[in-house]
């Protein structure tokens, strides 16, 4: 039996879910959550957002995230990937998976794993010592 999730879309047609998200964000260090901007499942660090679970336009689970300018401009034209809506647009170097199925779950792991780091080195550095980060 296919487990359902909202929207009535199958679980395993819509590759990495939710849960599957929210999992990899809570295990890396000194993470905070919160539900925000339109039922968004917002992942900071010391306060900064590194990870937004949302923003779908279609009935799939969609991640938005921090990325290096290399990857950037590497995973902008992969399929399922653009320049993340309104933080792009801006300048900032965010990309969204907007279709699960074409990112396995470890590769999302390993984007939002770079997406905290980047975020973190952000943070000075008295900041990242008090969140055990140095």
């Amino acid at each position: 039996m296919t487990k359902r999730r909202p929207g009535n879309v199958a679980a395993k047609e819509i590759g990495v879910t939710y849960d599957e998200y929210n999992d990899v964000c809570r295990c890396l260090p000194a993470t905070t959550y919160v539900m925000q901007w339109g039922g968004s499942h917002v992942w900071k660090v010391g306060g900064k957002v590194f990870a937004i679970g949302g923003w779908e336009k279609l009935d799939t689970p969609a991640f938005t995230f921090k990325v290096s300018e290399l990857d950037f401009e590497v995973l902008r034209d992969q399929p399922g990937f653009r320049p993340a809506p309104y933080l792009a647009s801006r300048g900032l170097k965010w990309i969204q998976l907007y279709d699960g199925r074409q990112c396995p779950n470890d590769e999302l792991s390993h984007y939002l794993g770079k997406s905290h780091h980047l975020v973190t080195m952000g943070l000075s550095k008295k900041r990242r010592r008090e969140l055990g980060l140095e």
